[in-house]
This record gives structure tokens, sequence and C-alpha cells, in this order.
């Protein structure tokens, strides 16, 4: 963050049912809430398993690997981030299943580079000292 003028995006609240989401990205892990009932992760965190309606959830860090599934480019900027267009706004397919919103950090954000299936690893970006961001990058090719 420095250097850099201060966040002016819009903040996400944590709640009881998001803070290990929130606290996991802070220490630069990428949280996600598991069914014990049926052994599978779930993105949004919710106090319930959307795939077979169980209560008893436990948190486990996720790889931080993805593909993209869709993108936008965003050329007309929500407010706060008027300095920072254009970016991209992505789905990325987890490694361990769930889909997440977020952004896509590159420096050409154009359609010649990105593409749909391109692999992507998870990044911090501490917005103020209580949030941190997850988002993602592309991963270079292995030479």
């Amino acid at each position: 963050m420095s250097g850099e003028p201060p966040y002016r995006g819009a903040l996400p609240r944590p709640t009881p049912e998001t803070r290990p989401y929130w606290d996991g990205a802070k220490a630069g892990r990428l949280m996600l809430p598991w069914c014990k009932a049926c052994a599978r992760p779930h993105f949004y965190p919710r106090s319930i398993c959307p795939h077979c309606g169980a209560a008893d959830l436990e948190w486990r860090q996720a790889s931080g690997r993805g593909t993209v599934y869709s993108y936008v480019i965003n050329h007309k900027p929500a407010r706060g981030f008027e300095d920072k267009v254009p970016y991209v706004i992505a789905v990325i397919a987890l490694a361990e299943g769930p889909r997440m919103l977020t952004n896509l950090v590159t420096d050409t954000p154009t359609p010649e580079a990105i593409r749909i299936d391109m692999p992507v690893e998870v990044v911090f970006d501490a917005v103020t000292p209580e949030i941190t961001l997850p988002k993602f990058r592309p991963v270079e090719a292995p030479r």
C-alpha cells in the first residue's frame, strides 16, 4: 500500500459466517468452508452446505489455484475505482470446485491476454489495515 492512494472502493463487512474467510485472507491464506457431511467445499461462505443442507462445516485452506471461468474487462469504473480502469472482473473456477467472483490482476487487461481456462493463482491485496482482498493473477506457463 505504500506510495499508492488510499483504497476508495467498497469494503466487505465480515460477519460471523464470513470471518474465517477474511481472517484467512489477511494472513495470506484462501480459506473455504467444507461440509463434514458431504465432504464438498463451497463459496460464498454461509452457515449451511448448499449441496446437502448440512450445518456441520469446517474451514480449510484452499490451494489458491484455479482457472478463468468467465471475465469482463471493465472500462466504466464503479465509484472508488476511477483510477483503476480498465480492470478485469472474473469468475475463477477454483481447483477445489467452487467458483468465486474476484478481480484478475494483469498488466495487460486485453482480450488477447486473457482466455477462458487460463491458469491463475491467488494474490492478496491488503487494501486497508483490516481488510485484505483475494485476487488472482495469470500463472506463467513453464518454459
